[in-house]
């Protein structure tokens, strides 16, 4: 029996948008699929339910993959790919892979030889680059920043540098409920006339993506709590 293959499986960023950013070609190859796995069981069989597949989601099979998964219990779930089932992986938002704990079975269907097929759907951080006007040709992705103030601090003014310097745009995020914490950091920790971009609940009914100087936001800036953000640093 030959390998299946592995979907990389695009979700929602926000809710209700579901008809607006997963097309009906990548609806019907994921109802092909028996297998998911899933960085948020809960949320993601409310995600393929609300795709209306017409098929029972207690007919579907969902195994958990996140940041805690460990090795050996990523082995066994592409060992279900090797024996010929097809599988979709599906992060808690966005396209997996792309900051997601999904890049962990990713890598090893390459060791395995199994074919990797991305699914077409939306990335809060390719979003948020695209819409910021600063450069899509050098660009650095960090991830969070660390919670340490002085170490946040450090971090800002090293990527300011690089992105005021080198013209490589900064691109990084924090958790939501501490999103106004780093908006007062980085707005104390840079000069005023860096740019910076605040891209908050990207495809959401509030949604919020603007560029301004420091200088600017230090007049008036966005209320962020709990609203995932997407910030960027550039030239």
């Amino acid at each position: 029996m030959s390998a299946g293959k592995l979907y990389l499986v695009p979700s929602p960023l926000s809710a209700n948008k579901v008809d607006l950013i997963i097309n009906e070609q990548t609806k019907q190859l994921i109802s092909s699929l028996n297998w998911f796995f899933a960085e948020n069981i809960r949320t993601s069989r409310r995600f393929i339910s609300s795709l209306n597949l017409g098929r029972p989601i207690e007919s579907l099979h969902f195994a958990e993959l996140n940041k805690d998964t460990e090795d050996a219990e990523v082995s066994k779930l592409i060992d279900i790919v090797t024996s010929g089932e097809n599988a979709g992986v599906i992060s808690e938002a966005g396209c997996p892979g792309i900051a997601d704990p999904g890049a962990k079975i990713v890598a090893l269907a390459h060791k395995k030889g199994v074919e990797v097929i991305p699914l077409v759907g939306p990335s809060s951080i390719f979003l948020a680059l695209m819409s910021s006007g600063f450069s899509g040709q050098s660009f650095t992705f960090h991830g969070y920043l660390p919670i340490d103030k002085k170490a946040a601090q450090d971090k800002i003014k090293q990527m300011e540098r690089e992105a005021v310097q080198q013209g490589t745009t900064q691109i990084f995020m924090e958790t939501p409920y501490r999103n106004n914490q780093l908006v007062e950091v980085i707005i104390n920790t840079c000069q005023n006339n860096s740019l910076l971009c605040i891209a908050s609940d990207i495809t959401g009914e509030t949604e919020f993506i603007q560029t301004k100087k420091i200088s600017d936001w230090k007049v008036k800036h966005p209320n962020l709590h709990k609203i995932p953000t997407v910030f960027l640093l550039g030239k």
